[in-house]
Order: C-alpha cells, then sequence, then structure tokens
C-alpha cells in the first residue's frame, strides 16, 4: 500500500514548478538584453586610456606635458593636462565621469570657483619631479568659454556613449 504524500507536500511541489514554468517563460520571452552583456558596457573604456581620445578630439587642448618623471628622469608624455584632470575628478574628487555638472564642478575647482585642490593630492604630485597644479590651472583658465564647454561635452560623450 501507497502512503499518500501529505497536503502541504503536493501543494509545495504544484507551486515550485509553476514557479519554475513562470521563469522559463518570462526569460524566453524577455529582451535578450536580460541575458547578455550591452555592447556599451563591453566597450567602457578606462579612464587611463580616456585622454587620447580626448586629444583625438580637441587636438588644440594644451597637452600640458612637458614635465619629468621622477622615476625615469625622463619627459613623461603621457602625463598630460586632460590625463590628470580626469584622474584628478574621478579618484581624488570622486565624482562621476558621466554627467556635465561633474565636469563643470571640476572645471570650478580648477578656475578656484568651487573646491579648493590641494598640491599633495593632484596628480602627478607623486610621479612628476615638479608639481603641474599650478600650469594645470593656469591652462584651464585660458581656454574660452566654448572650449570649456567642448571639453566637458568631448569627455561625457566618451564616458556615456549614445547607446542604440
Amino acid at each position: 500500500m501507497q502512503k499518500k504524500k501529505p497536503l502541504f507536500w503536493r501543494f509545495n511541489s504544484a507551486l515550485i514548478i509553476t514557479l519554475i514554468t513562470v521563469g522559463v517563460i518570462i526569460l524566453g520571452t524577455a529582451s535578450t538584453s536580460l541575458l547578455s552583456i550591452s555592447p556599451a558596457v563591453a566597450q567602457r573604456i578606462s579612464p587611463s586610456d580616456v585622454w587620447q581620445l580626448v586629444y583625438q578630439q580637441l587636438p588644440d587642448l594644451p597637452k600640458e606635458n612637458q614635465y619629468i618623471s621622477k622615476e625615469t628622469k625622463k619627459v613623461a608624455e603621457n602625463n598630460t593636462l586632460a590625463s590628470r584632470m580626469i584622474r584628478y575628478h574621478i579618484y581624488v574628487k570622486g565624482r562621476s565621469p558621466l554627467y556635465r555638472l561633474d565636469w563643470k564642478l571640476t572645471l570650478a575647482d580648477y578656475l578656484d570657483a568651487n573646491e579648493t585642490m590641494y598640491e599633495l593630492s593632484y596628480p602627478g604630485n607623486d610621479t612628476l619631479q615638479q608639481n603641474p597644479i599650478e600650469s594645470d590651472r593656469t591652462a584651464i583658465a585660458k581656454l574660452t568659454r566654448k572650449q570649456r564647454n567642448n571639453l566637458v561635452q568631448v569627455l561625457v560623450d566618451i564616458f556615456n556613449p549614445v547607446q542604440n
């Protein structure tokens, strides 16, 4: 004689089967974006590489890359105004690279119109023989409003490409 399963077991197993079925149906009909990595996410660029794209799009932006490396004692050509500004924005200030307002706040820091910039925490202070903070602030101050707006737009576009 076969023993009957308790009522709660029959209910739980039916519920489990129903939930699995519903889950399979939802996943089967859902957009494939739920199951794959978006191309925009897969193509995100490292902040350390963005400066090159900035100079490709804004070739007139001052490079300010004449400083000597403490380690190699040679000119650190890849240590540019754009690379330092990006590192300052993201790593020193902890601001999002996705929003225009955050980049405008960073430019305001350079223009001494927002938060104080400290020499000891400025990118390049620990790797270059001379701290580039004053030269970088001067270079940003020499840009026109249009050039600064273009810089902000280029940075936002690079970090937050339009998703199709």
